[in-house]
């Protein structure tokens, strides 16, 4: 079951309509950095080993199987590793993450704004970034500075001052995107930890168990 609930998430945040429209999208040859994916990926795999190696636990717990509740302790024990080094690893990686798509939005933006930024899809990009994100602009200061290209980029022309008061700039809310995604992802990690603490116990009482009532 927590497995289960653990894929559910992977596979919701996997699909979730604001990441895919911002991550699948591709200026010219260049690709939107999809770093964020990989803390999906090793979800969506831990949460698919966890309901076969579930499976195999209370098999081998109905069998009083001693060598199937050892292999079923062994697969959690290398579950953990793997969970605590992906939590490591995006740790490490979570401000580069939202840093690496703040970068792919401001080279759009300024290709956006230069005159052979016809020849390419950079204006797209960027109405995308504000359609979805429901922003206007990297930051507040260039918004006041140069107005006219807010007509054009901007996906509500009748709340561009509202806009400018409220500091809604698509680099404040691309790192509230990501910080709330990843805190998801967090603690759905925290979550799967524990249950796999207590697995590990329990496993390893029932197999003890099994092995001392074996004797008599």
């Amino acid at each position: 079951l927590a497995g289960g609930i653990i894929l559910g998430v992977a596979l919701w945040l996997r699909h979730d309509s604001q990441t895919t429209n911002i991550l699948y999208l591709q200026l010219g040859d260049k690709q939107a950095p999809n770093t964020f994916y990989v803390g999906i990926y090793i979800l969506i795999a831990v949460g698919a080993v966890m309901m076969f190696v579930g499976f195999l636990g209370c098999y081998g717990a109905i069998q009083e199987s001693q060598c199937l509740l050892g292999t079923f302790f062994t697969c959690l024990v290398i579950l953990f590793a793997c969970e605590v080094a992906a939590g490591i690893w995006g740790f490490v990686n979570k401000d580069q993450i939202a840093k690496d798509v703040k970068q792919f939005y401001d080279q759009a933006f300024q290709q956006a704004l230069m005159a052979e930024s016809e020849t390419n899809n950079a204006k797209t990009v960027v109405k995308t970034f504000h359609e979805t994100l429901d922003c206007c602009g990297p930051d507040n200061t260039m918004g006041t500075i140069t107005p006219l290209w807010r007509d054009d980029l901007c996906p509500k022309k009748d709340i561009v001052m509202k806009n400018i008061i409220e500091s809604s700039s698509c680099h404040k809310k691309i790192d509230e995107l990501f910080s709330g995604k990843l805190y998801l992802i967090g603690i759905a990690a925290i979550v799967v930890a524990v249950i796999m603490i207590f697995e590990m116990i329990l496993s390893m009482v029932l197999c003890c168990g099994i092995r001392n009532s074996s004797v008599y």
